[in-house]
């Protein structure tokens, strides 16, 4: 097993990647802390997990709140007696539309769950990895972080922060043995596709995107979990500051 005795926390492993994510870390060897806001979605995880043979505990999150990150660590320490990997899954959009047409509040809430949390994030785990003589971040960006195109513009802001955010934390917390690195996956037919494309989920509409991805297809929560799972892993001890983009060759 590739995360034999190792403990993570997932972030929005309720659903979508985060559920795939803490599904295939538990499949090997990882006990993991599922962390959502959607109490019914990460028990429901956390069950699957248990039924399969893995350890998993829930604990509610909303990833924007300092007290929620602080109390993820406690839940995870009570839980598992550590901590080795966290992953910032947890993420939002704004529908696709004009920049101009996208609201302050929608703009606040987008920048506080895919930005903030990862400066709450490492204001929690860090100095707990520092106590401890290493630890990892994986952070999920996207990539509309470095492919923008028109219609998510603050989206595509957000996940080129993270992206930023990744090297830098990279940079900074390698002489303490802290890897970071983060993934973009290309879109997805996860809960938030009709938000990403903007009209309605067609068959049709499917088409129109998935032409512009080389291996003609939509990336798939496990495409994302095996790609996590490679840079949780001891196989990545020497990989930091890197963005791995899961995208079937739509940033090429």
């Amino acid at each position: 097993m590739r995360l034999q005795d190792k403990i993570a926390i997932v972030t929005g492993a309720g659903s979508g990647f985060g559920a795939a994510i803490a599904k295939t870390y538990a499949r090997e060897g990882a006990r993991v802390l599922v962390a959502d806001i959607n109490d019914d979605n990460g028990q429901r995880v956390v069950q699957e997990i248990i039924a399969a043979g893995g350890q998993a505990s829930y604990q509610h999150a909303d990833v924007s709140r300092s007290a929620d990150m602080a109390a993820m660590l406690e839940a995870t320490l009570a839980a598992f007696g550590g901590l080795h990997i966290v992953v910032n899954n947890a993420g939002t959009t704004h529908r696709n539309r004009p920049m101009l047409e996208v609201e302050e509040e929608e703009f606040d809430r987008l920048y506080a769950i895919n930005v903030k949390s990862i400066f709450l994030s490492a204001k929690t785990f860090v100095p707990y990895f520092r106590r401890h003589g290493a630890g990892v971040f994986i952070n999920i960006a996207s990539t509309a972080g470095i492919r923008p195109r028109p219609g998510l513009t603050w989206y595509n802001g957000s996940k080129g922060a993270v992206i930023t955010l990744s090297k830098s934390m990279a940079a900074e917390l390698g002489p303490d043995q802290i890897r970071v690195n983060c993934v973009n996956p290309v879109m997805s037919a996860t809960g938030l596709l009709t938000e990403f494309m903007g009209v309605a989920d067609t068959p049709e509409n499917r088409k129109k995107f998935t032409a512009t991805i080389p291996l003609g297809r939509f990336s798939t929560p496990e495409d994302i979990a095996n790609a996590c799972l490679y840079l949780g892993s001891d196989e990545a001890s020497f990989i930091t500051g890197a963005c791995l983009e899961v995208d079937g060759g739509r940033c090429v």
